[in-house]
């Protein structure tokens, strides 16, 4: 028998096949699924209403039947247009799991640390290049390849858990902001920005220009505010047409070519004996990342080898030397191998 609970049940139907959609579409199903009701059973009485407080209601009674799941049909606004978005989410800490539903363990792996490159990105830039990106395979412990590095980026790409930028750059997508937020703020508690006026997560945005000064917003926030306000909410700075151009840019905007080439970033890792607690830089360390060569045949599977094996390194042609893969070990915990100094020598004066 047909009964007004099977609104909910048709609508988290419509959205689990969207995964992601804009309170306007999400609104606009809500009334399909009533007429469907309504129409299969004509005796009940329920009413669509497109006012704000009746859709919070029908969030809420959502949210009250996916509640023993830990489940929620949470929102929030995307960071480019400002449209507010809804998803069904994990409540629990381990978003990340996610994944597993469609990739493979090595492939959630690597997510997890093109993710972890994002955060970690200088310059509160939160986004990576795409040879930053392939190179993160080098750390993972399996066998991928370059190849199916980059057909995995291009499916996250698809599946809507990373952007990719004209300018080849990857960053968080609105989705991956909602679904994971509650890891991202977990283990990312210094790097996570977030707004002054509506305290979301920030990745893309502006910044004040005066030094220290904590107010972060993003563009459509920021947009909002100037129509009523000319001055910093924090520090009180002066935001007249002539300091607007001081404002600092947050996300790829703040990109600086070739910040993420010569040094990787980590997450410096915890031990026993308290080494490392007086990072003035925060919980993260520097590590010189192993290079990816283009033109090596990485394709080929590797046989009669262990992981823990060094790669051969192979001739390039053309101009130019590209550097080879390093086959010492790198370093960790901030502690770089050292090596001795050049040799020099005499060379003749060119001087006639």
């Amino acid at each position: 028998m047909v009964s007004s609970a099977d609104v909910q049940r048709l609508f988290l139907q419509a959205v689990l096949s969207r995964r992601i959609l804009s309170q306007k579409l999400a609104s606009k199903i809500w009334e399909k699924c009533i007429d469907a009701v309504k129409e299969a059973n004509e005796t009940l009485d329920i009413e669509y209403c497109d006012d704000r407080n009746s859709w919070d209601r029908f969030v809420a009674s959502i949210n009250e039947a996916l509640n023993p799941l830990d489940l929620e049909f949470a929102h929030l606004h995307d960071e480019v247009s400002g449209k507010e978005m809804y998803a069904v989410v994990n409540r629990k800490g381990d978003e990340i799991a996610q994944l597993a539903t469609e990739y493979t363990p090595v492939e959630i792996a690597y997510f997890k640390a093109v993710l972890e490159q994002i955060m970690l990105a200088p310059n509160e830039s939160y986004c990576v290049s795409s040879l930053a990106a392939l190179r993160e395979v080098n750390s993972l412990k399996s066998n991928m390849t370059k190849s199916q590095a980059e057909a995995t980026l291009s499916s996250f790409v698809a599946k809507g858990w990373l952007l990719k930028s004209r300018r080849g750059r990857y960053s968080l997508s609105t989705r991956t902001i909602l679904e994971l937020q509650t890891y991202l703020r977990n283990t990312y508690e210094s790097e996570i920005l977030e707004c002054t006026i509506c305290m979301e997560i920030v990745t893309r945005g502006m910044a004040c220009f005066t030094s220290q000064c904590k107010t972060r917003m993003h563009t459509h926030c920021f947009n909002n505010y100037k129509r009523r306000h000319h001055q910093c909410p924090t520090c009180k700075e002066s935001w007249t047409d002539a300091n607007l151009n001081k404002l600092r840019p947050v996300g790829e905007a703040a990109f600086r070519e070739g910040q993420d080439l010569n040094r990787r970033r980590v997450r410096r890792r915890s031990t026993e004996d308290g080494e490392g607690d007086d990072d003035p830089e925060g919980e993260w360390q520097e590590e010189e990342p192993e290079d990816v060569d283009a033109d090596a045949d990485a394709d080929e599977p590797e046989t009669g080898s262990s992981q823990s094996q060094p790669a051969r390194t192979r001739p390039t042609k053309g101009k130019g030397k590209r550097k080879a893969v390093r086959e010492e070990s790198m370093a960790v915990d901030g502690e770089e191998e050292e090596s001795p100094p050049p040799k020099t020598q005499r060379r003749r004066s060119s001087r006639r």
